[in-house]
């Protein structure tokens, strides 16, 4: 049996939790039985995941009331309909107010099972297992949860915590190159926006962190988390700090609803979204041209795009720029980058700047 390598905590009064990070985490099933109160379980999974690891879960849970329910994978499928079927499950299965829902997924089971537990009876316990690098690193932590609107990404949703994060760097064996790069698009913003070392090491060990090195893949999730967790202690509702995680994502919020959701990774358009933000953050006069430089050349040695779709015109960006959680009555604000490691929510930018930076890559 694999011990944990590393163990975090993310320090929030008495709803804090930890994130537990390692290899062969899900073989060892007190982590996840010791954050059980009650009897009764159900595991939300998909498609792509169950095949994969769901016994495994399931064997954890041995002697316990504890059912599945596996659901369609992919972001399209990050609907209210869906949440609706978890709902019917716990009603079927007559679950009450000590059951505990397991995420067994990527993001998109993570955020939705996260949701179900917060609405389910006023309020559930939820345990998160990240199947994905992309979940591993981000979405997992910080309790956020919900779902998509056609109109918007994430839109509709709630702020619950759960009671542990469990991260098998084991699963990332089974992630297709593409999820791949699309989770080290989170890494990446993470170095961008406070940490230059840490962007300064991505650029050393990138190619061992796409190969999945042990002690890369360990070491870009633990420092991920650290900084996530600090963020969310000290900002847990997004009213000032926390509003940096999202440097790239109103870009790449835009991305996705404008291509339909899931035909961009979440990842990807982040990675699109950072390279615009960045050039944004250029035009203004913050970064010199050679930082410019390096983001471009990492995010292409990841894998990841380094712009916009060239047919997406800057009025279709700025349509869906409009309806962005962001925008303070009526104003949009954006996280931009002073330096490199150095991000800020501005709406001090010219908006012609701002023009300039959605058409740059038009065809």
């Amino acid at each position: 049996m694999t011990a944990v390598t590393k163990t975090l905590n993310v320090d929030l009064g008495e709803r804090s939790y930890p994130i537990y990070i390692g290899a062969g985490l899900l073989q060892q099933a007190s982590l996840l039985r010791d954050h059980i109160k009650g009897k009764q379980v159900l595991v939300v999974t998909n498609t792509t995941v169950a095949p994969l690891y769901l016994q495994q879960v399931m064997d954890s849970l041995q002697g316990l009331q504890a059912e599945s329910l596996v659901l369609p994978d992919g972001e399209a499928y990050k609907t209210l309909d869906t949440v609706n079927m978890i709902f019917d499950r716990l009603l079927e299965l007559r679950h009450n107010r000590t059951t505990t829902l397991v995420a067994l997924g990527g993001g998109v089971i993570g955020d939705m099972t996260g949701f179900a537990a917060a609405s389910y009876q006023r309020g559930v316990d939820f345990i998160q297992i990240p199947t994905t690098l992309l979940s591993q690193v981000d979405s997992s932590v910080g309790g956020k949860t919900g779902v998509n609107h056609a109109r918007g990404k994430n839109m509709i949703g709630a702020f619950y915590q759960p009671q542990c994060v469990l991260i098998d760097t084991d699963s990332l064996a089974t992630l297709p190159s593409r999820e791949l790069s699309a989770g080290v698009a989170e890494v990446i913003k993470y170095g961008l926006l406070g940490d230059a070392e840490f962007f300064a090491w991505q650029e050393q060990q990138i190619d061992q962190l796409m190969n999945l090195q042990q002690e890369q893949v360990v070491y870009a999730i633990h420092r991920s988390c650290e900084m996530k967790a600090e963020i969310v202690a000290a900002d847990e509702h997004e009213k000032g700090c926390r509003a940096l995680l999202n440097l790239g994502h109103t870009f790449g919020h835009a991305i996705e609803t404008e291509q339909g959701y899931g035909n961009w990774l979440h990842g990807e358009a982040v990675g699109a979204g950072m390279a615009m933000a960045a050039d944004l953050s250029h035009r203004c006069g913050w970064l010199d041209a050679a930082v410019l430089a390096r983001i471009a050349r990492l995010l292409e040695r990841a894998q990841l795009p380094s712009w916009a779709p060239a047919d997406m015109s800057a009025e279709a960006f700025m349509t869906h720029m409009a309806v962005d959680k962001k925008v303070t009555d009526g104003q949009l604000r954006l996280v931009l980058m002073r330096a490199l490691g150095d991000a800020v929510v501005s709406s001090k930018f010219e908006p012609q700047l701002l023009q300039q930076t959605l058409q740059a890559g038009q065809a």
